[in-house]
């Protein structure tokens, strides 16, 4: 069963993203990656994790797949929050640059999305990934599609 399916179709997509975080449940992916939603408001998400040996890749450093990951989710929770209770959205385009590699040394980095614009059909986010002392490791854009469930 989907989480969403679990804490409630009738709910707006605030409420649910809150109705999940307040029963302390996580998406697969977030128990793949070990990483967690934070913060959740109408239009911004903030999702946290500690990249480590589940995230490395080959020349020793955590893979790009672990920070695109999070701005993904916090970009796309962003617009989640935005989502009346017939709504549903998937990802469109995601663009990332990263600015500076990240090791398990690094801590925890947070990844905070805000919707740019949002329309009936399509909206905009972007997403900032961070450490403790504010240093950016990457960020993104992205275009999501705004559906009917």
């Amino acid at each position: 069963m989907s989480l969403v399916k679990e804490v409630g179709q009738a709910m707006n997509g605030l409420e649910q993203l809150r109705a999940l975080m307040a029963k302390g449940r996580r998406p697969g992916i977030g128990d793949s990656l070990d990483f967690d939603l934070l913060e959740i408001d109408e239009g911004r998400a903030v999702f946290a994790g500690i990249p480590g040996d589940h995230a490395y890749n080959p020349i020793g450093t955590v893979h790009g797949g672990y920070p695109a990951t999070l701005l993904d989710s916090a970009c796309g929770c962003a617009v989640h929050s935005r989502l009346e209770a017939h709504q549903s959205y998937t990802t469109l385009e995601l663009k990332i640059a990263y600015h500076k590699a990240m090791r398990r040394d690094t801590g925890q980095v947070r990844a905070e999305g805000v919707v740019i614009s949002m329309g009936r059909r399509v909206a905009f986010a972007e997403a900032k990934l961070v450490d403790s002392e504010g240093r950016l490791y990457a960020s993104a854009t992205s275009t999501l599609l705004v559906m009917e469930r």
